[in-house]
This record gives structure tokens, sequence and C-alpha cells, in this order.
């Protein structure tokens, strides 16, 4: 992996914005989305974006981010009411160029998922967005099958949740290829303590920072800190 300060070529974020209900116990999109636009992202990877029961609809309404964002919705819902796959939901920023989404369904004992498409800066890069297991041997083969999944593509990211606590165990079947970054404790909002939400990187991706965006609004509007990373393409 090449680190480089060099300027911002692409800034990816993570936030698993709960249901977009904050530690006040209320639901408030629109303050999801104030802290997403202050992060002035390229790509978004949201985890628990839809409700998880009946037929899950989107905690971030669409009309909604349409009116308060300059981003779009990655078109990976299996129906019409939810914005994501399994909680998974990517937005876009609306000049850049994203293909081929798809969904992938995870192994695990409970029901996982994970969104995959192309971005076409300087080359074609492969995304996976994604929610790994709270148990580790179902992360373990979660990472597995996504490692399989991305075996021939020459540049890929995978981001979100990844749900793990060690700072040593749990990323075993990736790191022979990928390069794991972790920007910080995220996890409790309330007082991190915990670097739950990371990014894996392969191929010749330069890195230039990364962070956890921590401030008033952020420590109430999830029980995660949102994350993000910045990408330069040589």
């Amino acid at each position: 992996m090449i680190y480089a300060e060099t300027k911002r070529g692409l800034r990816v974020v993570s936030y698993n914005i709960r249901k977009a209900r904050g530690r006040d116990g209320r639901r408030d999109p629109s303050r999801i989305l104030n802290v997403i636009n202050a992060l002035d992202a390229d790509v978004v990877a949201l985890q628990e974006a839809d409700r998880r029961l009946g037929d899950r609809s989107a905690a971030l309404p669409r009309a909604l981010i349409e009116r308060e964002t300059d981003l779009d919705v990655l078109d990976v819902a299996a129906n019409d009411v939810s914005l994501g796959w399994h909680g998974n939901a990517v937005l876009v920023r609306k000049d850049l160029s994203a293909t081929g989404a798809d969904r992938i369904a995870l192994p695990g004992l409970e029901p996982r998922g994970a969104v995959r498409f192309k971005l076409n800066i300087d080359g074609p890069m492969s995304v996976v967005a994604t929610h790994l297991g709270l148990r580790r041997r179902d992360r373990v083969a979660q990472l597995r099958c996504l490692s399989r999944v991305l075996s021939d593509e020459p540049s890929a990211l995978i981001v979100g949740d990844f749900n793990e606590w060690s700072r040593t165990k749990g990323m075993e079947p990736i790191v022979d290829r990928f390069h794991v970054v972790t920007p910080g404790a995220s996890f409790h909002s309330a007082r991190p303590m915990v670097s739950l939400d990371r990014f894996a990187l392969a191929g010749e991706v330069m890195v230039r920072a990364s962070g956890v965006q921590q401030n008033a609004l952020t420590r109430v509007a999830s029980d995660h800190l949102p994350v993000w990373l910045d990408l330069d393409f040589g």
C-alpha cells in the first residue's frame, strides 16, 4: 500500500446510522444527513439504513436525501421501500461514475449481506459495502466470501462496520492481500473505545489520510461515529 501526502482525490465515508435513531432516542433523518453533508464525501456507505422488520422500509427517505444532499442513492434495494440490502446503502456524489451494482448474500447464523459496485476513477475500482456479523466465526466466513468475490479485481475496497472488537484478530482471511485501515475508535459514540468501522484496500491506491468525525452532532446522532478515508489515484 502506498501512502502519499497529495491532494485528496476521493473521500469515502462509513457510517452506521442505527436506523437514524440517536442517543437521545429520537429518529431524525435530517440530523443524519447534516452529519453526512459536513463530511463532504464522494461515497458514503451506510449501515442500518433500513428498518430491520417487516418490509424493511428506509430509515432515510429517498426524497429527503435528494432534497438535502448532493448525493444519489445507489440502486441496490430488493424492493421499492428499502434504501439498501440488509441495511447496507450507498450514497454517491452525483457526478461520480458508479456502475455494476449488485447484492451479495453472506454466510452466517444471522442474515447479513453486502453490496458491490465499481467506481471509475483513473481505471475501475471494485467497492464492497458491508456490515459483518456479531460472531467472529461468522465474520471470518464473511470476509473469506468477500475475498473470493474480489479475487480477480486488481483494485478493491471493502468498507463498513466490521463488528470486530479485537485489534489483533479477525482479519485473517484478507490480510494477505488487503491493507486494513482503522481510522480510530468509533463506538460507542458517547465514549469511543472500539474501532468497529474500518476500510480494507487492495491495489496501488494511495491513502492520504483517515479519521473519525467526532463532534457534538455526531456524538448524539447515532451510537457509532462516522469514519472517513481520503484516497488518491496516482
